[in-house]
């Protein structure tokens, strides 16, 4: 165990009860449903057992509104035990560094982080620290760090570069279990989505016993635009701000989405449920324009299913992984997980003015759900 890692278990055991109890009004507690499936108990990607997520939110004078945030797949050394995944690509007008190499091998060793599109270079640069910090990777001569990006130059001086490696190496130390912060937090500080101010935003599902049991979590970094949805309510259309109807917002943006589950499934059908992901942010009435960058990552983190970094020549595990026939319950979870996610980034989001005075609304909680009550 790292440095990093010793602290973030002791900051994990401080900070956790606060995380319980400072928890943000989500869309959820207004009424809102989506879809038919439980949530976890947290509603977050953290509800997959092991997941960890940090945040380094960087908000300075009146032109800096960014940051950076990390998803660890376990607390351990992820180079030494990767896990299992796939990426899909929506619409590819964007940057995830790493990509090719999780669609090659089928996994990731390294944090997962989310920033800012001009400063992914700052990402990889603290992903490769924060690897080379582990004694027992000291010959490491190689890293894929994998870094996804959403453009928040709207409301951040991204042309100022502002983020660091130190940030990315804060946002892993910080990284805990329990509820995940959202909103303008880490890489969802300066974002906009559906023309409202967009963030982080978290949410998960529990399949029935009868369908294994098992949980999907996901997280994502809201970005773009399109019709807005709630709940199937035509929010965006009500409120008359949606793409193109004036040139101030337009459809174009990106949406991280990362996805976690504990089912023991390999990177053939995580590839698959990343697919589904983007059914979830349709539902929300994104349309993935030409300008927007849609990726998903899936991973897994079922026991057994880590990869070991060094193993024997022609050594053999024996794993058991779903069937095909028993994916279709995991999709559904991905979707309305997703769809939750995306909303759950607009209620935790508050206004915001940034560079050059630009500012950005938030959701105007209290009419849409007067819509609900309608």
């Amino acid at each position: 165990m790292n440095i990093f890692t010793k602290v973030n278990c002791l900051l994990t055991l401080m900070i956790l009860p606060f995380y319980q109890v400072k928890a943000q009004e989500r869309a959820s507690d207004y009424g809102f449903e989506f879809g038919v499936m439980p949530s976890g108990q947290l509603n977050a990607i953290t509800d997959v057992a092991g997941v960890l997520v940090g945040h380094k939110t960087l908000i300075i004078g009146d032109s800096v509104r960014t940051g950076v945030t990390a998803i660890l797949p376990h607390g351990g050394n992820i180079f030494q035990e990767k896990v299992p995944a796939a990426v899909y690509v929506g619409n590819g007008f964007g940057k995830l560094a790493g990509s090719s190499q999780v669609e090659e091998l089928g996994n990731i060793e390294t944090p997962i982080v989310l920033t800012n599109t001009l400063s992914v270079a700052a990402g990889i640069e603290g992903l490769i620290d924060y690897t080379f910090s582990f004694p027992e990777n000291e010959n490491v001569r190689s890293v894929n760090a994998v870094v996804g990006e959403t453009n928040d130059g709207y409301l951040n001086d991204i042309r100022g570069r502002h983020v660091k490696a130190s940030d990315v190496l804060e946002a892993i130390d910080q990284a805990h279990a329990g509820a995940v912060e959202e909103g303008n937090v880490g890489a969802g500080t300066g974002t906009v989505c559906f023309g409202f101010k967009g963030g982080i935003g978290t949410a998960s599902r529990r399949l029935p016993e009868e369908m294994g049991g098992y949980t999907v979590g996901v997280l994502v970094q809201s970005n773009f635009g399109g019709v807005l949805q709630i709940d199937g309510l035509p929010v965006g259309k009500d409120l008359e701000q949606y793409a193109f109807k004036n040139q101030l917002e337009s459809a174009d943006g990106s949406c991280m989405i990362v996805v976690a589950t504990d089912a023991p499934v390999h990177e053939r059908n995580l590839k698959r449920i990343a697919k589904r992901a983007i059914l979830g942010l349709a539902k929300t009435g994104g349309i993935a324009s030409n300008g927007s960058g849609d990726y998903v990552l899936a991973f897994s983190t079922a026991e057994n299913f880590r990869i070991p970094y060094q193993a024997k020549p022609l050594e053999k595990r024996e794993m058991s992984v779903l069937r095909n026939d028993d994916m279709s319950g995991l999709f559904l979870a991905t979707i309305e997980a997703t769809e939750e996610a995306i909303i759950n980034s607009l209620f935790a989001a508050e206004s915001t003015e940034g560079y050059r005075g630009h500012e950005i609304k938030a959701l105007p909680i209290e009419k849409v759900v007067e819509m609900l009550k309608d």
